[in-house]
């Protein structure tokens, strides 16, 4: 079986920057948006956002409707260590990252807080 692939992109939208983390996940990508990049001990807020369409694994350049460009700050592999419907740990593996992600619902809507603890 092909790991799975993840990317995080720097996405420079009209209402501000702010960094997609998406993995693959069949046809499409699991996706939350983060204030800033994933870095090593780091803790915050981030919204889970609607899936997007696996092309963003290798896309980099302007989103359509307006919604300003998007290029690559990291990509490479994850494998899943717990999935339920409010929590998320994956273990990822890239240039830059090299450890495990939580994502943790909070009170029950599209409000998350992220965790990346490098190994």
């Amino acid at each position: 079986m092909a790991a799975l692939r993840f990317v995080v992109l720097r996405h420079d939208h009209p209402r501000g920057v702010h960094f997609d983390w998406m993995f693959e996940t069949g046809e499409t990508l699991k996706t939350w948006s983060l204030p800033r990049p994933p870095l090593d001990g780091d803790e915050m807020d981030c919204q889970r956002l609607a899936d997007h369409r696996r092309a963003y694994l290798d896309y980099e350049g302007p989103v359509s409707g307006g919604r300003g460009d998007v290029t690559r700050w990291d990509s490479g592999t994850y494998a899943i260590l717990q999935q339920t419907d409010d929590e998320w740990t994956v273990f990822v593996t890239s240039e830059k990252l090299h450890g495990r992600a939580t994502f943790h619902r909070i009170a029950g809507g599209d409000l998350w807080r992220a965790f990346f603890r490098g190994e």
